[in-house]
């Protein structure tokens, strides 16, 4: 048995079986709807996963509702420096919790979030496998490159009596989607689907294809049905489709009585006669983010290299270059974290959280956090601890692997930003011991 990808759920994989779940910004760029005024840094302040999945993280245990909190007052826009601290007696307190042979080998850089200060530090630059903490690059990328309302359109052309789908990169169709296409199609013989703006391979290096039939990613083909969920399910690590873009020509084509589906390019002299749009970036990434969904990940990252005229991951990479990280050390298979070959260093997870905290080109960022014991793969995590309601976290688990990366705010005030990565570790240990290194920041 073992543990992998996605975030904050315990994974089973039973070699040789398939199985069922258990249960800077430019001054001219839009403002996301999501950080008007103070509710950015309120967001620092502490508002309140390869195999078959059990639902959430451990579906044999019990576990609390999920938690909830008021809001606490909103800080400033820009946070206070907070009270001085004892620097030493933080690193001597931080080290020594480091320094447990249960966390494997941990690399981790704590810092300062108003100052930009390091807290502590142990082998920051070096890199590890960093699972879903990839996802934070996509998300930063995606910050500097799109617009905060952008869509993905889904256009459906027709030529004579057969119609084309032409994929545009939306994982987020809905069946209502398909419902309003089919009704302004009509009748059609023939339903074909263009796949063609995505050059990159449907399934990244580093990938185990048993993890489609685990519910964690699916063959990476422009447009899905509910991120090729099976069995209507809208959500989750269900199973999902080893062929999602023919399922949604094929639905299509059940809908306008068409006898022959299959891939085609959109004729170019075809007439556009039915569109659909998906959900606005805002949404689409905050789930992204909150859920750990890998499918949207990929997506996203694709979406950015679109934009910029290249291929992902690398235009993640490029992206981020071109503002000033620095980004020896890494490297990306994918844009999720679920392959195997991804390496990052917790120093370029921790710089991309310091730009969120201390300036406005990735403050955005902060909102999509998970809330520790509040919601998204956090959501039954901490328990009692003090950073549950004030840690705002990625999370990352793959078989060995665990990460946490983003932001608390201190009883005195201060903003400690963190990225923590534990390879060679007991995933349920890892985790709770991130858990009370990250609560410790509370008393400073």
């Amino acid at each position: 048995m073992e543990f992998s990808e996605t975030e904050g759920r315990r994974l089973f994989r039973w070699h040789g079986l398939s199985a069922l779940p258990l249960t800077p910004m430019s001054k001219t760029k839009k403002k996301w709807p999501w950080a008007v005024g103070a509710v950015a840094v309120v967001a620092v302040a502490g508002a309140a996963g390869t195999g078959v999945v059990a639902q959430r993280e451990l579906g044999e245990l019990n576990h609390a509702p999920a938690y909830s909190m008021e809001l606490p007052e909103p800080l400033p826009v820009e946070p206070a420096a907070g009270e001085p601290v004892d620097e030493a007696k933080v690193k001597e307190e931080l080290g020594a919790q480091a320094a447990n042979p249960q966390f494997g080998k941990l690399h981790v850089r704590v810092s300062n979030g108003t100052t930009g200060a390091t807290v502590f530090e142990q082998a920051a630059g070096d890199p590890l496998q960093p699972a879903s903490a990839t996802k934070m690059l996509t998300a930063a990328a995606a910050l500097y490159t799109l617009e905060p309302d952008a869509t993905l359109k889904t256009d459906v052309v027709r030529k004579g009596d057969a119609v084309t789908i032409k994929a545009a990169g939306d994982v987020w169709l809905t069946p209502k989607d398909v419902d309003e296409l089919a009704e302004k199609v009509g009748d059609a013989s023939a339903v074909y689907i263009d796949t063609s703006i995505w050059p990159e391979e449907t399934q990244m290096p580093g990938w185990d294809p048993l993890d489609i039939d685990g519910g964690f990613v699916a063959p990476m083909e422009p447009a899905m049905i509910s991120g090729a969920r099976l069995n209507g399910e809208p959500s989750g690590d269900v199973p999902r489709s080893h062929t999602p873009a023919l399922d949604v020509a094929q639905t299509l084509a059940d809908k306008v009585g068409a006898q022959t589906v299959g891939f085609g390019p959109a004729p170019e002299d075809g007439e556009v006669v039915a569109s659909v749009e998906s959900p606005p970036l805002t949404e689409r990434m905050r789930e992204m983010v909150k859920e750990s969904d890998n499918v949207m990940a990929e997506a996203i990252g694709r979406e950015v290299a679109r934009k910029r005229g290249g291929t992902s991951p690398q235009a993640t990479l490029d992206t981020l270059t071109e503002h000033g990280f620095d980004i020896s050390g890494v490297t990306l298979a994918d844009s999720s974290g679920l392959s195997r070959f991804d390496l990052i260093p917790p120093r370029l997870l921790d710089d991309i959280m310091l730009r969120a905290t201390s300036t406005d080109e990735l403050r955005d960022l902060l909102p999509t956090l998970a809330i520790a014991g509040g919601d998204g793969t956090l959501y039954d995590r901490y328990g009692d601890l003090d950073g549950k309601g004030w840690v705002r976290a990625k999370t990352g688990t793959l078989t060995g692997t665990s990460a946490l990366v983003g932001t608390v705010t201190s009883e005195v005030g201060n903003v400690y930003t963190f990225a923590m990565i534990s390879n060679d570790s007991d995933i349920l240990t890892a985790r709770r011991l991130m858990d009370e290194f990250t609560s410790t920041l509370r008393q400073y």
